[in-house]
């Protein structure tokens, strides 16, 4: 993909324009939102849309998804100063950049994933008279991050954001209505779009033995993982304080980030630098889950954990707290055991119970697994995501008069 070129008009067999889409987010770094944005750009019909993605920069120890971009055919516009961070002088360049990105590309459709790249996106969409505005909430940050003025300023913020949005997207129904509890858009008026993934390489059941030998744990040995980044908000300070009372089993935190040090430092004044293996960031996930007993997560706040999707479509057990849209993806502790956040023992003994079945009922625990299985691979493919977020497209081009060949493009949704 050449996103410089989408300036220009192009047509497509028949000699129709095609719809530009501008898809906008803040960084590329390790975490779902970025492999759902990958792939919907590389994804979307190309006989009906152009997409330009645009991104800011990943901080340290955030990773970088640049190359499964690259393996997408992905070529990324950067916006050097859009990322993470609340600063006045960038964010206003990055404002002023995504203007003139916008003038010269002239989208049909602005698409903004993740908060900073949500405001900055859709206040210059505002501004250039884009026709379609949409914005998915991967999650939100109404609780966890901020103090209580921060939390208020934040909600107020994204309401009146709302006013400038077509379409607000929740990846759950939990994460729906949270944006309903905090005035966005009445329910009915916010349309939830589950996650879609690669989940092949996660079903095929590779062999196992590859990762337990990197970590030198004999196979034996119960080994628990935990996938993601290592920041404040997925609470793995309680993770390990739950583990330090869960006999024998080893523990892999699986992904990198800025509170590393702090919870080796924690692991270490737990006696646990035996069993917790610190691993940085591991490119191939389809050769770790088949060595994996469980799989947890203890984060205080969640859209949709992707790890949690791999970890099911790889037939492995789950435990997780029940936040975000956790519990939708577990059907309520249907699909795998939840908790409360923020409780060491529940998670603990969670863990334990969880462990013990593999042993003593391993049927139940294999028959618990392949429905899990089989319930993200029907709803969390990536297939189902691109047909879902292009069923919208046509409805809000159709209702904004954008382009009335659309008609002859696609069938109408049903």
């Amino acid at each position: 993909m050449d996103p410089q070129s989408t300036g220009h008009e192009s047509k497509d067999a028949g000699s129709r324009e095609k719809f530009r889409v501008m898809r906008i987010f803040s960084r590329l770094n390790i975490g779902g939102p970025s492999i759902h944005v990958v792939l919907l750009t590389a994804k979307l019909d190309a006989a009906r849309y152009e997409t330009t993605l645009v991104v800011g920069r990943e901080e340290e120890h955030e990773g970088s998804f640049e190359a499964l971009a690259r393996a997408n055919d992905v070529s990324p516009l950067t916006v050097e100063t859009m990322g993470r961070s609340i600063r006045a002088s960038d964010d206003l360049r990055s404002f002023v950049a995504l203007c003139r990105l916008m003038a010269r590309v002239r989208p049909h459709i602005v698409h903004t994933h993740t908060a900073k790249a949500g405001a900055l996106g859709r206040l210059a969409a505002l501004v250039t008279a884009v026709p379609v505005v949409v914005h998915t909430f991967h999650g939100t940050v109404f609780s966890g991050y901020f103090g209580p003025i921060g939390s208020r300023l934040y909600a107020a913020t994204e309401r009146a954001l709302a006013r400038i949005t077509d379409s607000v997207i929740g990846v759950s129904p939990a994460v729906s209505e949270e944006l309903a509890a905090h005035r966005l858009r009445p329910r009915h008026g916010i349309h939830t779009v589950p996650l879609g993934l690669e989940l092949d390489g996660f079903s095929n059941e590779p062999g196992r033995g590859h990762f337990r030998r990197r970590l030198g744990i004999p196979g034996s040995a119960k080994l628990v993982g935990c996938v993601g980044r290592l920041v404040p908000i997925k609470d793995l300070p309680t993770l390990l304080n739950a583990f330090a009372t869960v006999d024998g089993a080893h523990l892999a935190l699986i992904g990198d980030g800025p509170d590393r040090a702090r919870l080796e430092a924690l692991s270490r004044e737990l006696g646990l630098e035996r069993r917790v293996h610190f691993t940085g960031f591991v490119s191939e996930l389809e050769t770790v889950y088949p060595d994996l007993d469980i799989v947890v997560n203890s984060s205080l706040n969640e859209g949709t954990p992707v790890a949690l999707i791999e970890a099911m479509a790889a037939a492995v057990p789950v435990v997780a707290t029940a936040v975000g849209g956790t519990s939708d993806l577990l059907q309520n502790g249907t699909l795998g055991q939840l908790v409360p956040p923020g409780e060491p023992k529940a998670l603990s003994k969670a863990l334990s119970k969880a462990l013990s079945e593999t042993i003593e009922h391993p049927e139940r625990t294999r028959a618990r697994c392949a429905k899990a299985r089989s319930t993200v691979l029907s709803k969390y493919r990536s297939e189902r995501l691109v047909a879902d977020i292009e069923a919208l497209y046509q409805d809000l081009l159709l209702e904004k008069g954008v382009g009335a060949h659309v008609r002859a493009l696609a069938p109408t949704r049903t």
